[in-house]
Parts: structure tokens; C-alpha cells; sequence
């Protein structure tokens, strides 16, 4: 008996020995004393002494295999800087981008990929790019509720060149190691390449990933020891001083004004993992404009925040909720009035737990009252499966240096739950607000749960909100119903239970077809607080798609409404009364492949709408003249036709023109035409990176009334200059 215990402890050893033997990480970043010079040959000494990474696979558009073009890879850093070398073996010389200017996705560009989840924790990651000529492209992957995103507004100071070597294009990058948030005492780094060759249309990557994964999903990185990463970064901080200068001239109300804003902006580095924010009154004239939209739905549309300031670690802020249920959505603040201050500490005070501390102080303007605004949250990996959050948002009224008692403060706690097979996501939100002089029915709760394999996904959740879970810095449009009959805002409470299910089938052998999405069903049903059924959205989608990644599709939409309140649609005064309506459109579409200089996107689309008719067209049209030019022009009608309620036509068109002079200097101009907002809008800006992430301005202002009438215009010059420490 005794010997039969003894095989089994020894057993239990030799399993435990080796499981953490082959849990170590596949690859090292050595440490070497080194520098180099960052132009894209790779032709020091010290790279001839490093372990070449290859073994690149498939990812589009097949993901099957080992890739026929690889890449290698080689990393080190010195203390100062983490340096990388990728080559990729091409079939030929000729390179194609879509874009000179920094921060254009590559997608449509020849280039390498760096995800660098400094944290191994899954939950965000640095994202690094490099395409063909040059260009640089920085951001931040997030995790969202149900997968992974990125924003390209978040910038570091790093260096990167190319080399077109015959086929070989050879890249190389410095990063500096005081731009990344890591823990010296858990040196793993999660790392992900990929590849793009717009020419071949195809992606390849380092870690296995299949396609019904995003290429930039952080359950999938190869993971890195990093040997004697320094303990304090070299550079504690940095000063961002500018100037604006901006003359607006309201031609309706015959009033000019010119105004001239200094700013400050510093970063100060806690530690390697932990970092302060501050902003003094910022200006963020220099932002692109939003991509204007037709809204015939009765409920406000999500805008992406663009200010750098909300961006670094937007992640612990901007998850707080679902699609279409955020208790905090920055781009509320800022809004109505000058922010005079902001405040923040973000990022990691040990392996598995991250804090976010944000204050924000808004200038009185008018009758608007100034505000503070105050965001804590905290987010701890529980287990390997497990992560939580808890979080508590404050909105106050504030008098000099005093705080009133008009508030709105809210509080919740999420749990996020992710398989070891990568297959499963579960979200658990439980959220509560509290305000001044409201109380009862203050609650949100949610639960969902998505499955993902090739070729089939499904997914199923329900939310409850009461009427008073009231977010004044948050987005929740679907709480707010305006009344046109009666010209009010109505506030109420509803139940939501969402699903979907999509089939898809791969044709890795066939000469024309790439895949086939034979179904993708989705429905979204409303209830009231007493139960009854209010709205019933479903969507059906079908789509071939050809081995060059061009596409044919249609899509089915039904509606089920039973409207409450008046709903004017086309803004003519003549509203839809409350009643049950049920409509249903058929919209065809063709997207050719991306790998054209000349792409473009056509569909049309017909149906019923409330009482009425609807008829729909669109088109996208893309053109390049790279490396010194990139133009885009999209066009969409809508044409609604409610009998005796009228008809109207709603025109949506947008023009934009890129001219590149080298990396650093371009012009960019949008022209917008948009007769539902009754808007003509024109914006020029030009940008000159004179030096790293120091920029000069010009941005040219024009809004127009859809007949031409000039309604405003304005001309704003801003210059900053980046000090680091």
C-alpha cells in the first residue's frame, strides 16, 4: 500500500515538473549593452548574434498552414530600448500603402504589427505598426465586453524605419521602455506579429490564430521572458506646452471673436507600471471631425472619444457597460463648456490589479454651472478565468471651490469570465445610481455569454434598466424617449434579451470562393417594466466571399414597434402616432477587394418604414495616388415616404483628400454635405510633425446651411513642443 502511495506522490511530481517546465515562455528578449542605428537594415553585429523567431501561419484569406512568404524576427533591449527586427520574405520588389501620414490603420498597406502586452494579463496591449514607406502607426488594444478593440489616437516618441531589400523588406523599430506600463518582478511580455501584403490581400501571423479570432485578440500572443528589465525607467516625465490661436465669426448672430489659449499637458511616470496624467486648459481644435451620419432611429448614436488625454487606459473607463449601456462616456464631459483641469493615475499596482483615477474640472459658461467630475475604478484578475471590476463614477455641480448639491454619482461591479479554450466570454454588470432628489428603480443589470469557434459563434444576454438609473456622464440613449407630439423627454425603464447565431464555411480548395457566410441571424427584443413586448429588431445577413476578398451580400431587417410617443422622422412637423407598426427592408451590397487602387462599395436597399416606404443607395468610391495622394468620397440617400405625413430625401455625402508631402507634413481636407442636420461642413488641416509627437497646426473651419448660406467659419493655429525628462 505504502509503495502504491509513493508511485502516486511521484507520479503527481513528475506531472507538476513538467507542466511548469512547458508553461515557461516560448521565447527570451535578451538583455545586450548595444545600440544601433534605426534605418531599417539591420546590418549591426549585434543582430547577427540573435535567435531568429519565424514560423509564421495563415490567417487570411486562408488559415490554414504555415505561410508561404515568412517573416523573421529579432529582439533585444538595452535598458533603454526595446529594438526589433522583422523581414519579410516577399515574392516581389514593389511595395503598396495606402497612406504617408502617422496613425492610418494598415490594413490597406504593406507592414509589420507589434502587440505588446507588457502586463501578460490579456486585458490591453501596445500596438506598434510600421508600413512600407514608413509611416508610423501607434495605438492601444482594449478589451471590450465580448472580444478585443484598438484605438490609434494614443501616441508614444518610438522610431522606426524601412528597407526594401530586393524582396526581402526589412524593418526595424526602437521603443522606448519608459513608454511601456510593465512590472519589473513579472518580466513576461505577450507578444503578437502579424504581417500584411495588400497586394497578395493577405495576413500572416506569428501565433496561431484562426479567423473567427481578430487578429489583435490578446488571449493568442506568444509569451516573452525579458531578461533584467531596469527597475525605474529613465525618464520620469514629460511637458507638453502649447499655444492656439483661433478666430471664430458666427455670421448668424453678426459676432467674431479671436481667442488665444495657452495649454499644458504632462505625463510623470510613478513607476514603470503606474502613470500620472495632467491636462491644463486643453485645446483640441486639432482632432478630426466626426464622421457625420443619417439618424432615423429615435435614439441618440455612439461617437468614438479622439482627445488624447481620455485615451491611455481608456479601457478601465470605457468598459464599464454594454453596447448601448455605459455608465461613463467621456466625450460627455467637455461638451457644453471649457475643461479647466484634468486629472489622472492609471495603470498597474501589482501583476493582477489595475486602478483608474480620473478628475476632470469644467469651466461656468453662461447659464451652464461648472462641474467636477470624479471616476474610480479598480480591476483585479481573480483567477486565470476570472476578472472583476468595480468602479464608482461622481458628476457635481460646483461654485468656486465649493460643491453643490445637484449630483449624480454611479456605482457597479462587473465579472468577466474567459475559458481556457478561448472559446467561451461571460460578462456579469450589476450598477446603481444615485441622484439628487431621485431614488427607487435605480438599478442596470446584465448577463451574457458568447461562444466562438471557426466557422460557428453564437451569443445570448439580458439587461434590465430602471427608469431612474440615471448616467449624466454616461450613454444610455435608449432610456430617453422624446415625445413629438407633446414635445417632451420621457424616462423609462425597459428589459432587453439579445441573440445571435453565425454559420460560416470555409473553401480552402476552390479556385473562385474563399467562404460563405451562410447565416447571421441576430434579435433584439424590448420589454417594459411590466413585460410587454414594446420593440423586436431582427436581422438575417448571407454573404459570398471570393478569394480575392471581394463580397456579395444581402441583409433582412424586421421590425416590430409598438410606439408610445410621437416619432417625427423626417422633421417636418407631422409625426407618427402611437400605434403597432411592422416594417421590413432587403438591402444587396458588393464590396470589391481591398487591394485595388481603386476600391469601392455599392448598395441598395427597399423596403417598408412605420406607415410608410423607404428606398436606400449607397456607394464608397477610394482611390489612390500614393505616395502622394489618397482620395475617399461616400454617397447615401434615404428616401422616406409617409403618405400624408410627407416625404423627404435625406442626402448624406462625404468627401476627403489627403495630400502627402513626406511622413510629417500633409494636408488633409473633409468636406461634408448632410441635409438631415441641414450642414455643409468644410475642414483643412494642415500638420507638421516637426519633431517626434510635436506638431504645428492650421485647421480651416466652414459650416454652411444645405442651400449654401454661410453660418459660422473659423481659422485656428496651434503649435506644441514635447520635452521629456
Amino acid at each position: 500500500m505504502s509503495g502504491q502511495v509513493i508511485k502516486t506522490v511521484f507520479l503527481l511530481i513528475v506531472c507538476i515538473f513538467v507542466k511548469n517546465v512547458f508553461a515557461q515562455p516560448a521565447y527570451t528578449i535578451p538583455y545586450i549593452n548595444a545600440e544601433i542605428i534605426i534605418d531599417g537594415k539591420a546590418n549591426e553585429t549585434v543582430w547577427q548574434s540573435l535567435p531568429e523567431i519565424t514560423g509564421f501561419y495563415n490567417y487570411l484569406p486562408t488559415d490554414v498552414g504555415l505561410a508561404d512568404n515568412q517573416t523573421s524576427i529579432k529582439l533585444f533591449h538595452n535598458g533603454e530600448y526595446l529594438y526589433v527586427s522583422a523581414v519579410y520574405n516577399d515574392t516581389e520588389s514593389r511595395t503598396q500603402v495606402s497612406s504617408l501620414k502617422r496613425d492610418v490603420p494598415i490594413g490597406l498597406s504593406d507592414g509589420v504589427v507589434m502587440l505588446l502586452d507588457t502586463q501578460n494579463q490579456q486585458q490591453n496591449a501596445y500596438y506598434f505598426s510600421v508600413n512600407a514607406e514608413g509611416a508610423l502607426i501607434d495605438g492601444l488594444v482594449e478589451r471590450t465586453s465580448e472580444s478585443f478593440d484598438f484605438t490609434i489616437s494614443w501616441n508614444a516618441v518610438w522610431q522606426a524605419k524601412t528597407h526594401i531589400n530586393g524582396t526581402l523588406k526589412q524593418y526595424e523599430m526602437a521603443i522606448p521602455l519608459k513608454a511601456l506600463n510593465y512590472n519589473k518582478n513579472k518580466a513576461i511580455f505577450g507578444i503578437q506579429f502579424y504581417v500584411r501584403d495588400i497586394k497578395k490581400n493577405a495576413w500572416t501571423i506569428l501565433k496561431n490564430v484562426k479567423r473567427n479570432y481578430r487578429l489583435f485578440d490578446l488571449r493568442f500572443t506568444e509569451k516573452f521572458s525579458v531578461e533584467s528589465l531596469p527597475n525605474i525607467t529613465a525618464s520620469r516625465f514629460t511637458l507638453t506646452p502649447s499655444i492656439t490661436s483661433n478666430y471664430e465669426n458666427d455670421v448668424d448672430e453678426k459676432d467674431e471673436e479671436i481667442k488665444f489659449k495657452p495649454s499644458l499637458d504632462l505625463q510623470y511616470n510613478l513607476s514603470s507600471s503606474l502613470k500620472f496624467d495632467m491636462t491644463i486648459n486643453p485645446d483640441f481644435s486639432q482632432i478630426d471631425v466626426d464622421q457625420q451620419v443619417t439618424n432615423l432611429s429615435r435614439f441618440a448614436i455612439f461617437f468614438p472619444e479622439q482627445r488624447n488625454f481620455f485615451l491611455e487606459n481608456s479601457d478601465l473607463f470605457s468598459n464599464l457597460g454594454v453596447l448601448g449601456v455605459n455608465p461613463f462616456y467621456s466625450r460627455r464631459i467637455g461638451s457644453d463648456s471649457d475643461i479647466q483641469f484634468g486629472l489622472k493615475l492609471s495603470g498597474n499596482m501589482s501583476s493582477k490589479t489595475r486602478i483608474g483615477v480620473l478628475n476632470v474640472q469644467t469651466d461656468q459658461e453662461n447659464d451652464i454651472a461648472s462641474q467636477n467630475y470624479g471616476v474610480l475604478v479598480a480591476e483585479h484578475q481573480l483567477t486565470k478565468n476570472f476578472t472583476t471590476t468595480g468602479y464608482f463614477i461622481n458628476r457635481q455641480e460646483t461654485d468656486g471651490f465649493e460643491f453643490s448639491d445637484d449630483y449624480n454619482r454611479v456605482t457597479g461591479i462587473n465579472l468577466n469570465y474567459k475559458s481556457d479554450n478561448n472559446k467561451w466570454i461571460g460578462l456579469a454588470n450589476y450598477s446603481k445610481s444615485l441622484s439628487d432628489g431621485i431614488s427607487g428603480d435605480n438599478s442596470f443589470y446584465n448577463a451574457g455569454v458568447w461562444f466562438n469557434k471557426r466557422g460557428l459563434n453564437w451569443n445570448t444576454s439580458i439587461r434590465k434598466l430602471g427608469k431612474n438609473y440615471i448616467t449624466d456622464i454616461g450613454f444610455t440613449p435608449r432610456l430617453y424617449n422624446y415625445d413629438a407630439l407633446n414635445e417632451v423627454l420621457v424616462r423609462e425603464g425597459y428589459i432587453q434579451t439579445s441573440s445571435g447565431v453565425e454559420y460560416e464555411k470555409f473553401y480552402e480548395k476552390s479556385r473562385t470562393l474563399n467562404s460563405i457566410r451562410y447565416a447571421n441571424y441576430g434579435v433584439n427584443n424590448y420589454f417594459d417594466d411590466d413585460g410587454t413586448l414594446s420593440q423586436s429588431q431582427h436581422f438575417f445577413n448571407s454573404a459570398v466571399f471570393f478569394k480575392n476578398l471581394s463580397a456579395v451580400y444581402f441583409v433582412v431587417n424586421y421590425d416590430y414597434v409598438d410606439l408610445k410617443y410621437g416619432f417625427d422622422p423626417i422633421g417636418n412637423g407631422n409625426s407618427l402616432v402611437p400605434d403597432i407598426y411592422r416594417f421590413a427592408t432587403l438591402k444587396m451590397g458588393y464590396n470589391s477587394a481591398n487591394n485595388q487602387r481603386l476600391r469601392y462599395q455599392v448598395n441598395v436597399q427597399k423596403g417598408t418604414y412605420y406607415s410608410g416606404k423607404r428606398t436606400t443607395g449607397g456607394a464608397y468610391l477610394n482611390y489612390q495616388l500614393l505616395p502622394f495622394a489618397n482620395l475617399e468620397v461616400s454617397y447615401d440617400m434615404n428616401y422616406i415616404d409617409l403618405n400624408e405625413l410627407g416625404k423627404e430625401t435625406f442626402h448624406l455625402a462625404r468627401l476627403t483628400g489627403e495630400i502627402f508631402f513626406n511622413n510629417r507634413l500633409n494636408w488633409t481636407t473633409y468636406v461634408q454635405f448632410n441635409t438631415q442636420a441641414d450642414n455643409f461642413n468644410l475642414n483643412s488641416r494642415l500638420q507638421w510633425e516637426y519633431k517626434p509627437l510635436s506638431y504645428v497646426y492650421l485647421v480651416v473651419t466652414d459650416n454652411f446651411t444645405q442651400s449654401f448660406t454661410r453660418k459660422n467659419w473659423g481659422v485656428a493655429f496651434k503649435m506644441n513642443y514635447r520635452f521629456d525628462f
